[in-house]
């Protein structure tokens, strides 16, 4: 590990100029390139107290043993030469977007005498025209199959084609009317290359000039009384408007733009391209990146933006690109942009519209892609297998933990505080094993005993169906126990009848200790406990003063963040349940029969809640359902509970005389889970 002051430059020797830098280790081998508008300023954040860096910048910075720079006129042109060195030299420090699949293109060989329509991969050829990219190879084929009808472009390979005109034959697809089939001279090159232009025009969105056309030559045909002509004419629209239905029209005016999301956490992130022409999304893609270094959503998108149109130049580059946040500054790369386009681009946040509502769709998709990303690595057994073995050997456990519990704490600034318990066995999500636990024993925030608290009831219930099965006194249950006693009469399991190997927290030391001293004080000392901090996604161990750092790229940390990340929403989605019931609730609820409907009667018979308990008894026997016993019932009721605060205008700070809480509310009915396991559903 290299000290950075050993190769930190004089401060003099360092330009105030726009620039990019590298840092290179011992081996001379490039770890890291960026750029920056004042060398002197960027590079200085770089040498400072090693404690205040971002631990991925320490990395870096004491991996690295020399740094260098170069200085160029413009930031544009520092963005140009920061995007040619990490293309030349792969540096391990910086984001790299790698592509989940190599994504096929529609390409017309625009450059050969007679150009061909077919699949294409990999690196962009010169004179060749792309469309795209696809999601499948046989979308493109389905695609260019109903197009044929209309414009006969040659698709066979080079070979094909020499032996067509060789024999003087042409392939099937010329027999049948697919093929122009040039390779015979039934066409010239020049009006072959005018197919193929039509082609490509009809693909890049010009799509009303040649629906018009053909329909104007169906309905002469049809005057001239040549009917099949005009019944073929007929089926290449049909062909054609229903090649144009593959790709629906998400945006208005013919627009050209390209929309970019990004969906992140600490360590990854993912993003998703739609490529809208002529107002229809033409193609799509996506890249999922390791965050090796401290980095903004505006520093992805820029990172995005050079991997997409690096190699790209004229109407590759759209008139308008759509992101989620903007680089910062934002000119230089809007001018690398214009540069590479030849004409002025728009780059910016869709704030209304149907731009906003593709955005949130583009959004969507990078979601998913995150999760599908995470999913996969958990849901190979060899990947879960040896990110069990992983665990097991950073935190010195004897065997690889099975059975794995993580709790998570959940409030509202001390309001409805509660907490999740869910289990993961062999790597995977055991959903019905899930728990809910509202905290009882005090009022307010203070997630350490919490977290004590629910670690006391879920052992406290394990250790009592222990005892009650006899496994207590041993480990082996008495004989003719059902199932080795773990489930009740009914035959489902019991709720806290299996002890996990490990039970994870989310949070760091306090909460680990926390949770320790609950299981010491039962009595429990086989089972692990650790903790796993979020902002740097240490793992903490009761009773160390350090915390086991796993690496970035570790199975082992991917099963705990993904462990941790569902207890987290667990118990999010109870906590946002408990406030919406709390705040929906109303003092009709504690009158004991009464229904929805006998309280939305009531409701709406005196308009508010505010008036029903001003109402006598005789007027709320009015009320058709409501006797007069039910309706004493509802006065002591209104009576006993305490009236709401009244509400006030923000704005004039005037009390406001409007109904109390409960005027509109469903009845406060409990709101549950709504899944097919409805026990994940139950408190503790």
């Amino acid at each position: 590990m290299a000290d950075p002051s050993s190769y930190r430059p004089k401060p003099g020797e360092i330009p105030d100029t726009p620039g990019v830098y590298r840092f290179r280790d011992e081996h001379r081998r490039v770890i890291y390139v960026g750029k920056a508008k004042s060398l002197r300023q960027r590079l200085a954040n770089y040498f400072q107290d090693l404690a205040s860096l971002h631990p991925r910048t320490r990395t870096m910075v004491t991996t690295a043993a020399s740094v260098e720079w170069t200085v160029v006129s413009t930031e544009v042109e520092a963005l140009q030469l920061e995007y040619s060195w990490i293309k030349e030299f792969d540096p391990r420090f910086n984001v790299k977007y790698r592509d989940d699949k190599s994504y096929p293109y529609l390409a017309v060989t625009m450059n050969e005498e007679f150009p061909r329509v077919q699949v294409m991969r990999g690196q962009k050829r010169k004179g060749v025209r792309y469309f795209g990219p696809y999601g499948h190879a046989w979308a493109i084929r389905d695609t260019v199959d109903l197009l044929l009808r209309v414009f006969p472009v040659r698709t066979c390979s080079a070979g094909v084609f020499k032996n067509a005109a060789r024999t003087g034959r042409p392939c099937l697809l010329g027999y049948i009317g697919k093929c122009s089939a040039p390779c015979v001279d039934r066409v010239s090159a020049d009006e072959h290359r005018d197919l193929a232009e039509d082609f490509c025009d009809f693909m890049a969105g010009r799509t009303g000039t040649y629906i018009r056309r053909l329909e104007q030559q169906m309905a002469d045909a049809a005057e001239e009384m040549e009917y099949e002509r005009a019944a073929r004419l007929r089926d290449d629209i049909g062909a054609l408007k229903k090649a144009m239905e593959k790709s629906a029209v998400v945006l208005a005016d013919a627009t050209d733009a390209d929309l970019i999301a990004v969906a992140e956490d600490e360590l990854e992130a993912a993003v998703q391209i739609f490529h809208v022409r002529g107002g229809r999304v033409r193609g799509q893609r996506g890249w999922v990146t390791d965050k090796v270094e401290e980095i903004t959503t505006g520093a992805l998108v820029e990172h995005a933006l050079q991997q997409l149109y690096g190699e790209e130049k004229g109407d590759s580059v759209p008139k308008e690109v759509l992101v989620p946040a903007l680089p910062d500054p934002v000119e230089p790369v809007q001018e690398w942009l214009a540069e590479r386009r030849g004409s002025g681009v728009s780059l910016r946040i869709p704030q209304r519209g149907d731009k906003k509502a593709l955005m949130e769709t583009v959004q969507r998709n990078a979601q998913q892609a995150l999760v599908l990303h995470k999913t996969k690595r958990a849901s190979d057994l060899t990947t879960r297998s040896r990110a069990l073995e992983e665990i097991a050997e950073a935190l010195d456990l004897d065997s690889a933990p099975l059975r794995i519990e993580c709790y998570d704490i959940s409030h509202l600034q001390g309001d409805d505080v509660v907490a999740s318990m869910v289990v993961f066995e062999d790597g995977l999500q055991r959903k019905s094993e899930y728990r809910r636990f509202q905290i009882k024993g005090f009022a307010g925030q203070d997630d350490v005993r919490s977290m004590h608290e629910v670690i006391s009831r879920r052992f406290r219930r394990y250790l009592a169906e222990k005892e009650k099965t006899g496994e207590w006194v041993d480990d082996l249950p008495e004989e003719g126990t059902p199932e080795n006693g773990l489930k009740d009469d009914d035959g489902r399991p019991k709720k806290f009848a299996y002890p996990p190997q490990l039970v994870v927290v989310d949070g760091g030391q306090p909460q680990v200790a926390a949770a320790k001293k609950a299981l010491d004080e039962l009595g429990i000392d086989d089972i692990a406990v650790c903790g796993l901090a979020k902002r740097l996604e240490e793992v903490w161990l009761p009773e160390d003063d350090d915390p086991v750092v796993l690496p970035r790229t570790s199975e082992g940390l991917y099963l705990l963040q993904r462990v941790r990340d569902e207890a987290h929403r667990f118990a999010i989605t109870y906590q946002r349940t408990k406030r919406a019931q709390r705040f929906r609730s109303s003092p009709l609820d504690d009158v004991p029969g009464l229904g929805d409907t006998r309280k939305q009667a009531l409701l709406k018979h005196f308009g508010s809640l505010k008036k029903l308990r001003s109402a006598t008894i005789d007027q709320i026997c009015e009320v058709p359902g409501i006797g007069r016993k039910t309706a004493e019932t509802i006065a002591v009721a209104l009576a006993q509970a305490a009236p709401a605060a009244p509400a006030v205008n923000t704005a004039t700070g005037e009390i406001m005389e409007e109904e109390e809480p409960g005027t509109t509310g469903s009845g406060g009915e409990p709101v549950t889970a709504g899944a097919p396991d409805e026990r994940r559903g139950q408190e503790t």
